[in-house]
């Protein structure tokens, strides 16, 4: 449980330092792109992040959950096996690319760059994933607390140059954001490929045994392509997500030129500041899953409750703490990004949203460590179906707009948060009070 706790003290004072420099960047582009121009950026980023996740592939996961379950002697021809993998995807992914995204619409409000750089993100990403699960299996999570830490430091480092001695118009302005985004990418792509290239060399030096390709094929799929396609469903909805609540805000009777400015104080002032703290879910994200991976492997159902346990109440500790400082200082916070009582507005009435998502990163990651994956696909599919549903049903209502939105999201983060913590539970042995131990609950 040591290398456990040393995980997540190094990613979460790395993510706390990357998320006050991202805090430092989203001030940046609010100030520089204006109203308009950061619901524009915050309307493409979805779009790109789906073009990301595709080309992850969800290695990271796959990789460090097998990584994880396996002694060191197989690691080497693990890796082997999963490089191939990445080629083969890489190559095949990066040619549809090339045939299909001139004929995304999405990108058509933008600068006619912004579809090839998004391309440069597929091998950057591919190849980045691999060396990003292996030191995830590893538990080795310095090396993971610095490339996070680097991409932040470097697109903000970008984003004060070129916008401190350059001067740039709207469209020019959106498309250097973009660059700097995807530059940051290719930063940590350099540095996490090297340090993994330096510890494969480690490895070829070792005892190693190999593993047939067919089973280290079939054990990386297993987990790959179902949690890619959980992330899939997920980043496609959350790429259609603006369009359906500026759809909605239109259909209510708003201008579309202020639905999109309301979209980017919702998405780039209160979500930035309401997701701050997030850092210290997905630190424990990322150490969780393949923790919980190793130990369910063993079977220590004992040791899996304690890590629910802390797991909850260090979440409840600084969620609570969290949301209630953005709750009663919301004005005083918004105006660092825009002199605005409405973002302000917007941040206080989502503290349902932010707190119970605090406890979903963490839990979903624990699902998959315990090869409930399907499980966590349904219950993100039925707590958007109903998030959209109160969105489109009452965001278009001109009474309600904004709030009938803002109802919707949290509505969608509290069912999501009890079906996980339920289904977990459920698995492990324990009551939802987390009394009543029951040990090996497979059993029963």
């Amino acid at each position: 449980m040591a290398i456990y706790y040393k995980g997540i003290f190094f990613l979460t004072a790395s993510a706390f330092l990357g998320e006050g420099i991202e805090f430092v960047v989203n001030m940046i582009l609010a100030r520089e792109l204006g109203t308009h121009g950061l619901g524009l950026y915050m309307s493409i980023l979805p779009s790109i992040f789906f073009i990301v996740l595709l080309a992850s592939f969800e290695l990271p996961v796959s990789i460090s959950k097998f990584i994880a379950e396996k002694e060191e002697r197989y690691h080497r021809n693990i890796l082997y096996h999963a490089m191939t993998i990445t080629i083969i995807f890489t190559s095949i992914l990066f040619l549809l690319a090339t045939i299909i995204l001139p004929f995304i619409p999405v990108f058509n409000a933008y600068h006619p760059y912004v579809r090839w750089i998004v391309m440069i993100l597929i091998p950057v990403i591919s190849f980045t994933s691999v060396a990003r699960g292996y030191f995830m299996g590893m538990q080795n999570m310095g090396k993971i607390a610095i490339s996070n830490f680097l991409r932040k430091t470097v697109q903000l480092a970008g984003l004060f140059f070129l916008f401190r001695f350059f001067t740039f118009n709207g469209e020019q302005s959106l498309l250097i954001a973009l660059c700097t985004l995807i530059g940051s990418e290719i930063i940590v792509f350099v540095y996490l490929v090297y340090m993994f290239i330096i510890q494969f060399q480690h490895l070829k030096r070792h005892p190693f045994s190999n593993m047939n390709r067919k089973v280290v094929r079939k054990n990386l799929m297993a987990v790959s392509i179902p949690t890619t396609g959980l992330r899939l469903f997920s980043a496609f909805t959350g790429a259609i997500q603006p369009f359906i609540i500026k759809g909605a805000l239109v259909r209510s009777g708003m201008a579309e030129g202020m639905a999109t400015e309301q979209f980017g104080m919702l998405m780039g002032v209160a979500m930035s500041i309401g997701f701050f703290p997030a850092f210290i879910a997905h630190s424990l994200m990322v150490v969780l899953i393949p923790a919980v991976s190793k130990t369910h492997s063993q079977k220590d159902y004992s040791s899996l409750q304690k890590m629910l346990q802390q797991v909850m109440k260090l979440t409840f500790v600084y969620g609570v703490i969290a949301v209630t400082f953005f709750y009663f200082f919301a004005p005083e916070l918004t105006s660092l990004f825009f002199k605005s009582d409405t973002s302000a507005v917007f941040l206080q009435m989502l503290w349902p949203f932010f707190l119970f998502h605090f406890f979903i990163m963490p839990m979903q990651a624990i699902l998959i460590g315990l090869n409930m994956i399907k499980e966590a696909f349904f219950h993100i599919t039925w707590s958007i179906i109903i998030s959209y549903a109160l969105i489109l049903l009452l965001g278009s209502r001109p009474e309600w707009r904004m709030n009938g939105i803002i109802i919707g999201m949290n509505t969608s983060a509290v069912l999501l948060a009890l079906m996980h913590y339920l289904a977990i539970c459920k698995k492990i042995g324990v009551s939802i009070f987390m009394k009543g131990f029951i040990q090996n609950p497979t059993e029963r």
